[in-house]
């Protein structure tokens, strides 16, 4: 048994630094000592609104302490990747080749907080307590199915690591695996933050000619050039229906409007917003998540507009994170550029301000070990 310091949440907008233990591995089981774990909006989210105890946290990477007599994935002291949309390899969508939206264990299944290691292997006042998304990575050690576990060979910072299971899976992926975005064409990125900017990297990697970027903060538009945009507009706050913008847009696209937009800010009265800035038989993604009911204005699906709503990017985590690693290794992705700010686990408040406020791209939290 391991005692391991760990945020936790009550699910309903409080949370603090407190002392959980670690049991055994099962037999297919990891404990991972983590290293690095990101600082993600949905974090945010979780401890405000899932109503029940847990251990915060879905980003992260860490080493191999201990594996359950069945793990074949990997061995003690292996680096890895935790993956938190863990596929069960099974059923229906599993065999279907749609991993990220496991039935068994997908959280549009309305299991997310369901860790399907036995709950007992963590405890908290000596009672069992449930993981984010299977992980609950904001703590020094966690156990996990050998399915949320990819192996990391490549030179990289567990800083950087830690936030490919996520920010960078959901913008990039969402481009390259849900969008399929083809060389050549005009892309818009509105919000440029953690998820936007790999959003636009991933539309660099694609080959797009014209990359606009959109966002309310002008040094987010400085930076968004710098990871692969090659126009930028400023929003107003006011413009909701995107009318100024959506002018812009049609005036750097030959009239017509872009052939792809992806929407990656979270907030609700943007949700229909990339459907106004594509042309006709363009596709509209909303990368973010947005989960309230809204409005939509239907003339805005003429004609022929393709609107779709991936999970993470469609993420398959044993073939799409050595792609990104990849492209880091050959330069042509930028993840330790996105780590903006690193926290201790006792300073996460802080973490989460500056990611409320705007004042980082991605933050992290580091443990102990930090060396890639």
């Amino acid at each position: 048994m391991i005692t391991s310091k760990a945020i936790i949440s009550n699910g309903k907008g409080h949370y603090h630094l407190d002392t959980i233990k670690v049991g055994d591995c099962g037999d297919d089981e990891v404990l991972v000592k983590i290293a690095a774990a990101g600082i993600c909006h949905t974090d945010w989210d979780s401890i405000q609104n899932w109503n029940k105890t847990f251990i915060v946290g879905h980003e992260g990477a860490g080493r191999v302490q201990a594996v359950g007599k069945n793990v074949t994935k990997v061995v003690v002291g292996d680096k890895v990747i935790l993956n938190w949309a863990i596929p069960c390899g099974e059923c229906f969508q599993c065999r279907e080749g749609n991993v990220h939206i496991c039935e068994v264990n997908s959280p549009v299944c309305g299991c997310a907080l369901a860790g399907h290691a036995h709950i007992e292997s963590s405890t908290h006042n000596e009672l069992p307590i449930e993981r984010s998304f299977h992980l609950g990575t904001m703590s020094e050690y966690t156990i996990v199915k050998q399915a949320a576990v990819v192996k990391l060979s490549h030179e990289i910072s567990f800083a950087a690591a830690s936030i490919i299971g996520c920010g960078v899976m959901t913008g990039w992926g969402s481009v390259v695996n849900a969008a399929n975005v083809k060389a050549g064409s005009s892309v818009c990125v509105i919000g440029c933050g953690g998820v936007g900017l790999n959003a636009i990297q991933g539309a660099k990697n694609s080959g797009a000619a014209k990359i606009i970027a959109i966002d309310i903060n002008d040094a987010r538009l400085v930076q968004a050039k710098e990871f692969g945009a090659t126009h930028g507009i400023i929003a107003d706050k006011e413009d909701i229906d995107f009318i100024k913008v959506k002018a812009q847009v049609k005036a750097l696209t030959h009239g017509r409007g872009a052939d792809y937009a992806f929407e990656c800010t979270a907030i609700p009265a943007l949700g229909s917003a990339p459907l106004a800035l594509i042309r006709s038989a363009g596709t509209a993604v909303q990368v973010s998540g947005i989960e309230q009911r809204i409005n939509f204005d239907c003339e805005l699906f003429e004609w022929d507009k393709i609107y779709i709503n991936p999970l993470y990017g469609m993420c398959n985590p044993e073939r799409d994170f050595p792609r990104i690693l990849d492209l880091y290794q050959q330069g042509q992705l930028k993840l330790d550029e996105l780590v903006s700010k690193t926290y201790k686990l006792e300073d996460i408040a802080q973490g989460f301000d500056d990611l409320l406020n705007g004042r980082i791209a991605k933050g992290v939290v580091v443990f102990d070990e930090l060396d890639g």
